[in-house]
């Protein structure tokens, strides 16, 4: 069954973070639609597969001249059984709003030649009706950014479902540290395949230089020790709403250890941990290449 959330509320409210939130665990999602858009949104989810199997939309009043459209059109799909629709409804205190729209510094999208107060307040009486029909109300009034991304994981994953990738990284320090790391660790100090004539053209992914690699007692305590590491640290860092973790493990040229410690890491901690566990390798072809050159 496909499934469609209606991200709607009040401005400030906190759409962009649950919107960011929904995308982080799969969802193609669509800010500040024009309500007269829904239907084609629909169309397109019964015509497709694949990314169009969960949608979110994010629909507020910067397009108040289309709004009136929205609850009619969510009345006409509620008739219909083919998709689940939710609609999510933002909401939170006048009191915070004005501050927010203080912090930020924003023009209110309702706010013609009115004061701030007094265009919240007309915003949210025209937004009550819609707010009748939602499944869900969320007050983030006093609500962290995280607490709300827990709460619509929680509604829409359940309790068995984690959305949480952890992609082991291998690379080379000659070639820069990966930008996007969370996690670095450098294996340099690590006995070195590179100067064994018959290892140095492989990587870390064939057999003899796995051998080689982790036959040394250094290499061993090592492993042990960042094993028990991560396996402490991820849940960790799932916790704090993260929904991808990219350890990095360095060598020098990013063809040899970084790459049998990237695999193995991968392996033992999908035996240990019920997250999704990717092992990639950044600069092991490039150094194979090279390898082979000379």
């Amino acid at each position: 069954m496909k499934e469609l959330k209606i991200l709607t509320g009040m401005s400030g409210a906190g759409k962009s973070v649950a919107i960011q939130a929904l995308e982080d665990m799969g969802y193609f999602c669509i800010d500040n639609l024009p309500p007269i858009l829904l239907p084609k949104v629909v169309e397109l989810m019964r015509t497709t597969d694949g990314q169009m199997g969960r949608v979110a939309l994010g629909i507020d009043l910067r397009g108040k001249e289309l709004f009136e459209d929205l609850v009619k059109e969510v009345e006409i799909l509620r008739e219909n059984n083919d998709i689940v629709l939710e609609i999510i409804f933002l909401d939170a205190s006048d009191e915070v709003l004005v501050s927010r729209y203080k912090e930020t510094r924003r023009v209110h999208p309702i706010d013609n030649e009115m004061n701030l107060l007094d265009a919240i307040r007309t915003e949210r009486e025209l937004l009550s009706e819609l707010k009748g029909r939602a499944n869900d109300i969320v007050d983030t009034t006093n609500t962290t950014e995280k607490s709300l991304r827990k709460h619509l994981l929680e509604k829409s994953s359940g309790a068995n479902e984690r959305p949480f990738n952890v992609n082991i990284m291998s690379f080379g320090f000659k070639h820069g540290l990966p930008i996007d790391a969370d996690l670095v660790f450098d294996v340099r100090f690590l006995p070195n395949p590179h100067y064994v004539d018959n290892l140095r053209p492989m990587n870390g992914m064939d057999q003899p230089v796995f051998d080689y690699v982790m036959k040394w007692q250094e290499t061993r305590t090592f492993y042990e020790k960042l094993l028990d590491l991560l396996k402490y640290t991820i849940p960790q860092f799932m916790k704090e709403g993260k929904s991808q973790l990219v350890i990095a493990i360095g060598c020098t040229g990013g063809q040899h250890r970084s790459v049998t410690l990237a695999e193995k890491l991968a392996a033992d901690l999908s035996d240990s941990l019920d997250f999704k566990m990717k092992a990639m390798h950044r600069d092991a072809e490039i150094e194979s290449r090279v390898n082979e050159e000379n």
